[in-house]
Order: C-alpha cells, then sequence, then structure tokens
C-alpha cells in the first residue's frame, strides 16, 4: 500500500529535519520529496521560486516513481516536504498524491510556535522574508490542516519553545 507522509508547517517549523529522521529510521527506505530540492534542481537554487508550473511537474514525476519503487518493493513510503500552509495546495498536493497512486495519506503538522519559526528562519541560510512566513500562519490559523482535506490521518505536534 503505497504511504505518503504529508508534512505540514511553517519555514523553520522543523519539516525537513523530521523528514531526514523518519527517513532514517525506514528499514525498506524511503524517499524524501522536498519543494525546495526540487527549486535547486531546477532553478540552481532553492530560494528560486521560478515558474510553479515546473516544480508541480516534477513533484508529480517523484510521487509517480515513489509509487513505482513502492510496488517494487524498493521503498516503504514518501515524505511530501514543503509548508502545505494554504488549504488550497493542500488539497491539490492530495489530490495529487491519490491520482499517482498514493493510497494512504497521512499528515503531520508541526504546529511550532510563530515566534520560534521566525527565530530559527533568521538563523537559516535560505532565508523566507517574514511576510511570507506571517501569511502562512494566518492561513493556518484561517484554515488548519484537518481530515477533510482528504487526509487518512492527521497527526499533530506542537512543538514548544
Amino acid at each position: 500500500m503505497p504511504q505518503l507522509i504529508l508534512l505540514i508547517g511553517l519555514p523553520g517549523s522543523g519539516k525537513s529535519f523530521l523528514a531526514k529522521q523518519i527517513a532514517a529510521r525506514s528499514p525498506k527506505g524511503c524517499v524524501i520529496i522536498s519543494t525546495d530540492a526540487i527549486r535547486a534542481q531546477l532553478f540552481g537554487d532553492a530560494s528560486i521560486q521560478g515558474a510553479w508550473l515546473l516544480v508541480w511537474r516534477e513533484i508529480e514525476r517523484q510521487f509517480r516513481d515513489a509509487v513505482e519503487q513502492i510496488y517494487q518493493g524498493k521503498l516503504s513510503k514518501a515524505i511530501y516536504d514543503a509548508t502545505n500552509a494554504v488549504r488550497r495546495h493542500r488539497k491539490d498536493a492530495i489530490a495529487l498524491a491519490r491520482t499517482t497512486g498514493f493510497t494512504r495519506i497521512i499528515g503531520v503538522w508541526l504546529d511550532t510556535p510563530l515566534s520560534l519559526c521566525l527565530e530559527r528562519n533568521r538563523r537559516r541560510k535560505r532565508y523566507v522574508p517574514e511576510e511570507i512566513i506571517m501569511h502562512m500562519y494566518r492561513c493556518l490559523q484561517a484554515a488548519p490542516p484537518s481530515l477533510e482535506d482528504g487526509l487518512d490521518e492527521l497527526f499533530r505536534f506542537t512543538v514548544e519553545n
């Protein structure tokens, strides 16, 4: 059963760190599908937003490849490492995952305090403008992740300062 872990959280919430931990502990292997890595691959730098359609097509290609590898027994699961802060984008990613063959989608929401995300962001090599993080924060507050987004399960981890 092809399984996708869909990470949800602000920049600096710990998504990429968690993805690496999950992948390292997956006995059969796990692929991380990261919008930052895709941007770096396509545009030479993760901070270059570039054409979203190109990024989206690469996400779709990687989703399909992951499902195939899971069926072949080469992988146990895939992780989608993106903010997924906007409900419409989250639902689009879930729909794409289903279309490409994932049969189980588990949402993992890293509900990290805004102040901690902003602090971590200031120390990051790839700085995200604070107004972008504030916008994502408002989107998550207005439309938090839920099973109604199309997820099979949802885990919310509240991170302390």
